[in-house]
């Protein structure tokens, strides 16, 4: 893919001297200013030199920031990372499976995020786990690779999980028992697990661990027993180049990549974002710099956060 034109980091450069008013703690100004810095002379440099003798040029390279949240130091990470999982994954079908938090947690994710997204790997994990151990499903001991992204196409608040999940387990005997070979008559549609008894006990164990942490009305738990929480399972990869090509799409993404970014004049930011409620349909978005920083900021994580987690049979323990 060729160089993006336009960079987040220039919306941040014409913007430096109010990032301050932008961003809501010290972490976000530091990420953003890291971001800003990426790849320029602030950050230092080193030179590179050609290795071939009839050559020996020497090219200056100046560092790069190495954020998690930056846009250009992403794509050597996602490439070592899916090298690592190639050789990882177990040979069985792969389940892409998908847990959506309603909006009306957004406010707590915005005060608490540390500890709401710990809750939403820790209820998914518990569903997946349950599930597998449940003899009526699969009856056996499953793992999971869960990836937490917290944005919508337009830069929105909307907290979810993408968990891929091996098609069976390890029986207490530590045999592996194949979730394609249980009986059970839902088996037939080539899902995981019935999306709907996911949803309801994916909501109840979730609302469960807020009571535990959080102080708030009962009306607010009330409403969130009255919406339809979203738990989505894809049909399963059958090959694991399959399942890493496609894990590799949300491993190291981040809410917007640069080439998104059509245009930057008129201190507005203009990018290209996508409907989902209408199809996927495409268009562009137009923000001011301050409320395109205020949505970015919403997708930087609290320091230290791990956003990448593996369970079960896939975990080091």
């Amino acid at each position: 893919m060729a160089r993006a034109t336009l960079e987040v980091a220039q919306v941040l450069k014409r913007t430096k001297e109010r990032l301050e008013h932008y961003s809501s703690n010290t972490w976000q100004l530091r990420t953003l200013h890291a971001i800003r810095k990426c790849r320029t002379a602030a950050l230092g440099g080193h030179i590179d030199s050609c290795t071939n003798s009839s050559c020996n040029k020497l090219h200056l390279s100046y560092n790069s920031c190495r954020n998690r949240h930056c846009p250009k130091c992403q794509g050597h990470k996602q490439e070592l990372w899916i090298r690592k999982r190639e050789e990882e994954l177990l040979n069985v079908p792969h389940y892409h499976v998908v847990f959506t938090l309603p909006d009306t947690i957004n406010t707590l994710c915005l005060y608490r995020p540390k500890e709401v997204y710990t809750l939403l790997f820790a209820s998914a994990w518990s569903v997946i786990k349950d599930f597998g151990s449940n003899p009526k499903f699969l009856g056996a001991r499953m793992g999971m690779i869960a990836i937490l992204h917290t944005w919508g196409q337009n830069l929105s608040l909307h907290p979810h999980l993408h968990c891929i999940v091996p098609g069976g387990g390890m029986t207490a005997a530590g045999n592996w028992k194949d979730i394609a070979k249980a009986k059970s008559g839902y088996r037939k549609a080539r899902y995981l697990f019935p999306v709907k008894a996911m949803s309801t006990v994916f909501r109840a164990r979730f609302v469960a661990g807020l009571k535990k942490q959080f102080e708030q009305p009962i009306s607010f738990y009330e409403a969130l027993f009255k919406k339809n929480w979203v738990v989505y399972c894809k049909a399963p990869f059958y090959q694991n180049r399959h399942v890493v090509e496609y894990l590799g799409r949300y491993t190291h993404k981040i809410a917007i990549s640069n080439h998104r970014i059509v245009s930057l004049k008129d201190n507005k930011v203009t990018f290209s974002t996508k409907d989902y409620r209408r199809g996927g349909a495409k268009y562009k978005l137009i923000l001011p710099d301050a409320e395109f920083i205020r949505r970015f900021c919403l997708h930087i994580l609290p320091k230290g956060f791990t956003r990448i987690r593996h369970y079960g049979i896939l975990s080091s323990s």
